[in-house]
């Protein structure tokens, strides 16, 4: 397995799409193109001005499958040719009354049926978030508060739906992810979640949590976790990120006056991130490993793990997944070196999405030599194939 192939890495990619994306990684590694471009588009946003003209041939075509299902499917396709899943991501964000979150649980429903009706579909998923009003969520978690009458209500019906996703995914036999959020937001998600997994859980892993590996309490929490689930006779699907949120976790400690529950340095999260690798495989036989990561090094670790432990590399406990449009040099080979391998591919209007795509910009803009790996992999690629750009 090595990385560096981009033969195999960008096999999929036609030259006029690896011009494009060359085009595009190289604007936004520069951070003062990504925070103007940030401002602009939250201002087009805010008058209702149209944004579809430059956010549609740009962003949105490198790291979005489309408007809809449908229009996503043809790109599920292309992606078993080369043996990697999908995943279907409905990414579109900033629901905010019931109503809204009651057609966002329906979307979401839709995902986990089609993921039951595709073999080349993997996992279904969502965002809490986007199913709740995020502040019933640190009142009754972060900051203990008694929740008035309204916003238990609220959290009852959030509850709800997420049961319903549950059972429906249960019914399909398709395993759902349940992504994680902001560190207010995340011990009544996890409370929600691990009574879904006692539900649901007893046979397989219907039921996924995602734990992220920067903040300092992850790892102990996984571990009990485990030993819960030990203890209920029942399977955990564990979800591994490094995380998401770090500038703003950190900024919210500092000003709320709590220690920050981010780890202090890369090296430190690397370390909680592959021993959170090691104890979940420690325990293959209650756990399935969903390893979401664009980190090389993680990736040779787990493949270390695997071969150490006698795991085929695909076995349909272990799974290894990168965003649509980023790190396809881990991805495809990866896959070609027989490694269960899924793409995480968000779906939506193209305004609805606005803030994920922005997350995508400011994550290669801000993460130190991703940009610049993702753009070197495009020049060699370039100039294997001899292309002119």
């Amino acid at each position: 397995m090595n990385f560096s192939d981009t033969k195999i890495a960008f096999s999929h990619r036609t030259d006029k799409e690896i011009a494009r994306a060359r085009i595009l990684f190289t604007m936004i590694q520069f951070p003062f193109i990504v925070k103007t471009g940030k401002a602009l588009v939250r201002t087009a946003l805010a008058i209702r001005f149209p944004i579809g003209w430059i956010l549609k041939p740009t962003l949105y075509r490198q790291f979005v499958g489309g408007e809809n299902l449908s229009e996503c499917l043809p790109i599920v396709d292309r992606l078993s040719k080369q043996g990697i899943y999908s995943i279907l991501d409905y990414s579109v964000e900033g629901a905010n009354s019931e109503k809204e979150f009651d057609s966002v649980t329906a979307e979401i429903a839709r995902t986990i049926e089609t993921a039951a009706q595709n073999p080349h579909i993997a996992f279904a998923v969502f965002k809490p978030t986007a199913l709740i009003f995020p502040s019933i969520l640190k009142n009754r978690g972060f900051d203990k508060k008694q929740l008035t009458d309204e916003e238990q209500k609220a959290f009852d019906n959030f509850s709800k739906r997420i049961d319903y996703l549950c059972s429906l995914a249960n019914e399909k036999s398709v395993r759902l992810l349940i992504d994680a959020e902001d560190v207010w937001y995340q011990d009544s998600i996890d409370e929600v979640v691990e009574a879904m997994m006692e539900k649901y859980n007893s046979q397989k892993a219907i039921v996924w949590n995602t734990w992220q590996m920067y903040r300092t309490d992850r790892l102990e929490h996984l571990q009990k976790t485990i030993q819960w689930a030990r203890s209920k006779n029942i399977k955990v699907g564990v979800k591994l990120v490094r995380g998401a949120y770090m500038e703003k976790e950190r900024k919210r400690a500092l000003e709320g006056g709590y220690p920050s529950p981010i780890l202090p340095d890369k090296q430190s999260t690397d370390k909680s991130y592959n021993d959170a690798l090691r104890v979940t495989l420690e325990n293959i036989d209650i756990c399935e490993l969903f390893n979401g990561t664009h980190n090389e090094e993680s990736c040779y670790y787990l493949a270390q793990l695997m071969k150490q432990m006698q795991l085929s590399p695909n076995d349909s406990r272990i799974w290894t997944s990168q965003l649509y449009g980023m790190s396809d040099h881990i991805s495809y080979n990866m896959a070609n070196s027989g490694y269960n391998v899924v793409k995480y591919i968000p779906y939506g209007p193209v305004r609805s999405v606005a803030p994920y795509l922005l997350r995508r910009a400011e994550e290669n803009s801000a993460i130190r030599g991703q940009t610049t790996r993702e753009l070197n992999l495009i020049l060699e690629e370039t100039k294997r194939r001899n292309v002119k750009l």
